[in-house]
């Protein structure tokens, strides 16, 4: 695939301009920038789904089908995105061959049995009967390539394939990636998690300001290059940070005691306190997320307190846990942290719509001033309070979520995953917002596989098959923590055994 010389506009905005890539047969090709750079709008010329306005797309040496001819499309390429469209309503089977079922009645054993076949060829262990909305991450990225190869397509785009996978499911992934490339299969892989770029892909294209600025090996571009050619400048990336000032004996803000939900933690304890940074890491599997969730509500523990300020939240209650004055970044922004339709104002200012007018009726003026106030105070890139927040670079619409979970002063934030899918200058800006609140005095819980993540924080604890089992002080080493993450018993120096 080469795609040559490629401008697109939007109005008055560059989208990209005389940009190109260009990948060879059988090989797994990174395309990397700063969110904005330009990639997704290149995605989607790739794919079919918009016309450059000028500017060449090739495939195998032959031009790019038309526009309409979708089929042809499907042939060519087929792109696995970070949002999955795989309809969750469906089974496996249907979403395998939606509108390929052949014509008049489906012969539904017929179609579990070609959707078997088809995931076996390619080492899908995935029920075909089974409903998708019930599968993992995992699972879902992997029947949709299966989906894309069953057309025919061998150039595969993956777009933030490991945002929400855990460090054993990304290793999994970048196995079958090397299976299908050794059959043929080549491979578009996005990401803003650099070192991935290094273990899996053999050529790395950068994009930066709507332009192409480099394509190098791997092998011959070393990580600060790397990082230069993205954001323009050699400045230091995702420090550690200053350190702060000892929390000592400030009051607890957060505090879980004896907390238990059968099937993913048992007997967790933990405490936050006022201006402290805590760290929470785990395998998939460890129950860390499903014990974010519980603290901020929006799952019910069998047992044990949440205690957030001196309050007891209803347990199972977001309202709840909102007015005992918790903060939430969720997991998953697209699905969880933002209503699409509504604007960066309206999104960033829900849960203090009740502060902008009188008897609870809400001045556009001040929504607006204030929505103002907080694109200014995070950084968020947007042309002004009313654009749809849907229209933001993946960076910019997790800066909204935080300002939004931040926009109430909470006395405690609970935060997963803060950084996944966004680029290295928008976690710089994430992370430095969120070490502000905890020099304001918020309490913070880091709910994170990203190490960069955890960095700032005064120690962080690690689950391990539902239970917290260390903790470890500031100052770790990458490997020691990763070891203690899969349950190898590495010494850690400072750590304390739960």
């Amino acid at each position: 695939m080469a795609a040559s010389d490629i401008t697109k506009r939007y109005g008055a905005t560059t989208a990209l301009l005389e940009a190109g890539i260009a990948v060879a047969p059988g090989e797994t090709h990174a395309l990397v920038g700063r969110n904005g750079a330009g990639k997704s709008t290149l995605v989607s010329i790739l794919t079919g789904l918009q016309r450059a306005d000028s500017g060449e797309v090739r495939f195998a040496g032959e031009p790019a089908p038309a526009l309409s001819d979708r089929d042809a499309w499907r042939r060519l390429v087929a792109c696995v995105y970070q949002k999955s469209t795989i309809i969750p309503t469906l089974t496996v089977a249907e979403n395998l061959y939606l509108n390929r079922q052949g014509g008049g009645l489906i012969n539904w054993r017929s179609l579990r049995r070609r959707a078997s076949g088809l995931l076996d060829g390619y080492g899908v262990d995935v029920d075909p009967a089974r409903v998708a909305g019930e599968l993992t991450v995992e699972q879902r990225q992997l029947v949709e390539i299966a989906r894309a190869l069953s057309f025919g397509a061998r150039f595969i785009i993956l777009d933030e394939p490991t945002a929400q996978l855990d460090a054993a499911a990304i290793e999994r992934l970048f196995d079958r990636m090397r299976q299908l490339r050794d059959s043929g299969v080549t491979f578009m892989f996005i990401s803003h998690h650099l070192q991935e770029v290094y273990e899996v892909c053999q050529t790395v294209t950068v994009f930066r300001d709507a332009r192409h600025v480099l394509t190098a090996p791997v092998t011959d571009l070393p990580h600060d290059e790397l990082v230069s050619a993205m954001t323009g400048d050699a400045g230091p990336l995702l420090s550690s940070g200053a350190a702060r000032a000892p929390v000592g004996d400030a009051p607890a803000v957060l505090s879980v005691g004896g907390l238990r939900l059968a099937g993913f933690y048992e007997d967790v304890d933990l405490t936050v306190r006022a201006g402290e940074m805590v760290g929470l890491i785990g395998s998939g599997s460890s129950g860390k997320v499903a014990l974010a969730e519980t603290i901020a509500g929006l799952r019910k523990a069998d047992g044990g307190t949440v205690t957030v300020a001196g309050n007891r939240p209803r347990p199972g209650s977001v309202p709840s846990a909102l007015a005992a004055g918790l903060g939430y970044l969720p997991q998953d922004r697209h699905r969880e942290g933002l209503v699409p339709l509504l604007s960066v104002a309206e999104n960033a200012t829900l849960p203090i719509a009740g502060k902008l007018g009188p008897a609870g009726v809400i001045a556009p003026a001040r929504r607006r001033a204030a929505a103002r106030r907080m694109i200014g105070a995070y950084d968020i890139k947007t042309a002004g309070p009313d654009q749809p927040v849907n229209a933001l670079s993946g960076g910019n619409a997790q800066k909204v979520v935080l300002a939004r979970a931040l926009s109430n002063d909470p006395k405690a934030l609970v935060m997963v995953n803060p950084t996944a899918g966004v680029d290295v200058r928008s976690k710089e800006s994430l992370l430095g917002a969120v070490a502000s609140a905890a020099t304001g005095g918020t309490g913070v819980l880091v709910v994170s596989d990203e190490l960069d993540d955890l960095r700032s924080c005064d120690r962080v604890l690690v689950m391990f098959h539902g239970r917290v089992v260390r903790e470890v002080p500031r100052g770790w080493a990458d490997a020691d923590l990763i070891a203690a993450v899969e349950g190898v018993r590495a010494p850690l120096e400072g750590a304390r055994e739960q």
